[in-house]
C-alpha cells in the first residue's frame, strides 16, 4: 500500500510515516526443449507452422503431453479512416513522427512498427470506394514500417484537406500454455493489442508453463517466439551484511532509522517523468520505491522530489542556462537532496570512458552538497536499438553505458541499483521484455517500473 502522501508543488511528494544452458537446440528442423516437471521448464517442440508439442509433469509428477494449435495472427481491415488534414511528411524525423499516425497501430505516444501490411495502404480524398486515389511519392509519402503518413508539397493535397485511409494491420498477442488443476495442458489466448500485450489470467490451481509471443504479422511460429517459464521470479542475490545502502549511503540509512527528515531526489528522463503510466502517482518507479522504503522503515519522514525531462539526458541538464526550467544547478543541486537516485536511459550512448569522465564531474558536485547517490542501470529498449536479434537468451546487457556504470560505481564506492539485470532475465520468466513497453520503444508499464523499485529496495536492509 502507498503511504500517506501530500503534494508540495509539481514533482514533490512527502511521505509521512543449468538452469537449461543451451536449452534450445535445432534437431531435424524442430525446436526441442527437454521434458520437465511443473517445477522445471516444460518441453516445447514446433511440429508445424502453428503447432506446438508440449510435455510436462502434473502435480503428482506424472508425465503429460499434448499438441496445441496456435491461432495465426489475424489481419484486420480499417476502412476510410478519416484525417481532417495531413501534415507535411518529414523524412528526417524518427519514423513514428514523420507524419500522422494510423490509429489502429498506435502505441502510447507513437506507433508499433511493422504492424501495417505495407501493400494495403490506400489513401483517397473521400470515404467512398470510388473517391480519387492519392499517389504515394507524388501526393503523399509514408513510412510503411512505422505507419505514418504526410502530404507532399507538390501534390494535389492542400493543408486542411481531409484524407481517408484504408489499410490492413496485425496486432501483438501473448498466448499462454497452462497446466490446469486437473492436469491438462491447454492454450489460453491473450488479448490482441497494438502495444504491451499481457498474458491471460490464471485460475486457482493453474500453472503457466510458457508464453507464445505473436509479434504482429508473422508467417509462422519460430523458436524465437517460444518463451518457456524457466524461473518463476528473479533470483535475488544473497543479502549482504552490511547492505549496500549501509555501506554506500550511511547518512540516508541513519535518517531512515531515526525518523529525521530525508529528501530523496529522483532525477531522470521520460522514464522518471513517468506520467504515461496509469495511476502514475503510485506506480512510477520512484513512488513504488519510496512506498516500500516507508513500509520497511516506519519511522521514516521522506520527501520525494522528482526532477525529470523527457527525451533528454544528463548533458542536456548541464547545458541549460540559469533560469531555465531544467537548469542543473538550480533544479538538482540547489534542492539540497540527501539522496539522489538517477535514471537516464538517454545517457546510453556513453561508453565506459565517457561515463567515468561525465559522471565523475557529477560526483564531485554531489559530494560538495553532501548528497549520497544511487545510480540505476537502464531498462532494455527496442531490441534493434540495442543490437539484439531476439528477446531470449539476453541476460548480458550489450550496452557500453551499462558496463561503464558498473565500473564507475565499483571504482567510486557508490550504490548501483542494477535494473538491467532484471530486464535481461525476463525471458526466463516467459516474458518478452518489449511487451512491457507502453510505446513499444522504451516507456515501461507499471510492471516494468516495479523492476526499478525491486533493484532499489534490494540495496536496503
Amino acid at each position: 500500500m502507498m503511504s500517506k502522501l501530500s503534494r508540495k508543488g509539481p514533482g514533490v511528494c512527502t511521505y509521512g510515516s543449468s538452469l537449461l544452458t543451451g536449452w534450445l537446440t535445432l534437431i531435424t528442423g524442430l525446436s526441442i526443449v527437454p521434458l520437465a516437471s511443473a517445477a522445471e521448464p516444460a518441453g516445447l517442440a514446433l511440429t508445424g507452422a502453428w503447432q506446438i508439442r508440449v510435455s510436462a509433469r502434473d502435480a503428482k509428477g506424472q508425465p503429460v503431453a499434448t499438441t496445441l494449435d496456435v491461432r495465426p495472427p489475424t489481419l484486420l481491415t480499417v476502412n476510410a479512416e478519416k484525417f481532417t488534414s495531413l501534415p507535411i511528411f518529414n523524412p528526417q524525423a524518427g519514423g513514428w513522427v514523420k507524419g500522422a499516425t494510423l490509429v489502429a497501430v498506435r502505441a502510447q505516444e507513437c506507433t508499433t512498427p511493422n504492424l501495417l501490411e505495407p501493400d494495403s495502404l490506400d489513401l483517397r480524398t473521400g470515404p467512398e470506394p470510388n473517391a480519387p486515389r492519392l499517389t504515394r511519392r507524388t501526393d503523399y509519402e509514408a513510412d510503411l514500417a512505422w505507419a505514418t503518413i504526410g502530404r507532399l508539397t507538390n501534390g494535389v493535397l492542400k493543408a486542411g484537406q481531409p484524407v481517408f485511409a484504408t489499410y490492413r494491420h496485425g496486432l501483438l498477442r501473448l498466448d499462454s500454455i497452462v497446466l490446469t488443476s486437473d492436469g491438462r495442458i491447454v492454450l489460453r489466448e491473450g488479448e490482441a493489442k497494438a502495444a504491451a500485450p499481457v498474458p491471460s489470467a490464471l485460475a486457482e490451481g493453474e500453472l503457466r508453463l510458457a508464453n507464445v509471443y505473436l509479434p504482429g504479422r508473422i508467417p509462422k511460429l519460430e523458436p524465437a517466439q517460444l518463451f518457456p517459464v524457466l524461473e518463476r521470479t528473479f533470483p535475488e542475490p544473497p543479502r549482504e551484511h552490511p547492505s549496500p545502502a549501509e555501506k554506500f549511503a550511511p547518512r540516508t540509512m541513519a535518517k531512515l532509522r531515526s525518523g529525521q527528515p530525508l529528501r530523496i531526489l529522483a532525477w531522470g528522463d521520460s522514464v522518471t517523468v513517468g506520467t504515461f503510466v496509469p495511476d502514475w502517482e503510485h506506480q512510477r518507479w520512484q513512488e513504488q520505491f519510496v512506498s516500500r522504503l516507508h513500509a520497511r522503515f516506519p519511522k521514516a519522514q521522506i520527501e520525494l522530489v522528482t526532477e525529470a525531462w523527457g527525451g533528454r539526458n544528463t548533458g542536456s541538464y548541464l547545458a541549460e542556462p540559469p533560469g531555465s526550467e531544467h537548469n542543473y544547478a538550480e533544479k538538482v543541486l540547489a534542492r539540497k537532496p540527501d539522496l539522489i537516485v538517477s535514471e537516464f536511459v538517454n545517457d546510453a550512448g556513453l561508453n565506459e570512458a565517457q561515463v567515468e569522465e561525465h559522471y565523475g564531474k557529477l560526483l564531485v558536485d554531489f559530494n560538495a552538497i553532501g548528497a549520497e547517490w544511487i545510480i540505476l542501470t537502464p531498462h532494455y529498449v527496442r531490441p534493434d536499438w540495442m543490437g539484439l536479434k531476439q528477446e531470449r537468451e539476453i541476460d548480458d546487457d550489450p550496452r557500453a553505458y551499462v558496463k561503464g556504470l558498473r565500473q564507475f560505481t565499483a571504482k567510486h564506492g557508490l550504490a548501483l541499483a542494477d535494473a538491467s539485470l532484471r530486464y535481461g532475465r525476463l525471458w526466463r520468466q516467459g516474458i518478452p521484455y518489449s511487451t512491457l513497453m507502453l510505446n513499444s520503444i522504451n516507456h515501461p508499464d507499471a510492471r516494468g517500473m516495479s523492476l526499478f523499485a525491486d533493484s532499489l529496495i534490494g540495496l536496503f536492509p
